[in-house]
């Protein structure tokens, strides 16, 4: 595979730019460890970038440089707001909302999975007592995972299930690391509950 300097292109989050076996991945690019591919993490126009003479790596690096029009991209190490889609044995799947204080304009979504829920026991944790389709997380994201999808964290304090709705329809209140309770009929439900202020 030849790497002239071609135009730019329009590339979308998830497209293959090349093989990082000739190519370093620059912003808004990411390698794949179980295929060695450097896919785009946003969406923008690719571009190349020659090595630089004196670098030891002469690989050229391809960039994605993000159009102006999308807001907030997710990247491994920031704090998102996410709301819960589907709970499985295994892993919760979530929408990404906000990335900080920034909300997002493209659709992201993320993997919360049962090893990523808590920092301890984390052989006994029970994805349906922790998150329920439409509750609103806090969680960190770890790296962007397969299949376009984030891979997210709550194994902290301060992460975890920020707003959630009772069967009655009320926003419940948080009276425990694990339980959150529904103002109305003071029935109480499982939740991995992120710890709210300092």
């Amino acid at each position: 595979m030849a790497v002239e300097e071609k135009p730019e292109e329009l590339v979308t989050p998830g497209e293959v730019l090349g093989r990082a076996a000739e190519l370093r991945a620059g912003k808004g690019a990411y390698v794949a460890a179980h295929n060695g591919l450097v896919y785009a993490s946003l969406t923008g126009r690719a571009r190349t970038v020659p090595p630089s003479p004196d670098s030891p790596d002469q690989r050229p690096m391809v960039e994605v440089i993000g159009l102006k029009a999308h807001g907030a991209v997710p990247e491994p190490g920031s704090i998102v707001i996410a709301r819960v889609t589907k709970v499985m044995a295994r892993l919760a799947s979530v929408d990404i909302m906000c990335v900080g204080p920034k909300s997002v304009r493209e659709k992201f979504t993320g993997t919360i999975r049962q090893q990523d829920v808590r920092a301890t026991e984390i052989d006994k944790v029970d994805m349906h007592s922790s998150f329920r389709p439409g509750d609103t997380v806090r969680a960190l994201v770890l790296s962007l995972g397969d299949a376009r999808a984030y891979y997210l964290s709550t194994a902290k304090n301060d992460l975890g299930v920020v707003s959630a709705e009772s069967a009655a329809g009320a926003t419940m209140i948080p009276i425990s690391w694990t339980e959150m309770q529904c103002p109305l009929t003071g029935q109480i439900e499982q939740r991995k509950v992120a710890k709210i202020g300092s």
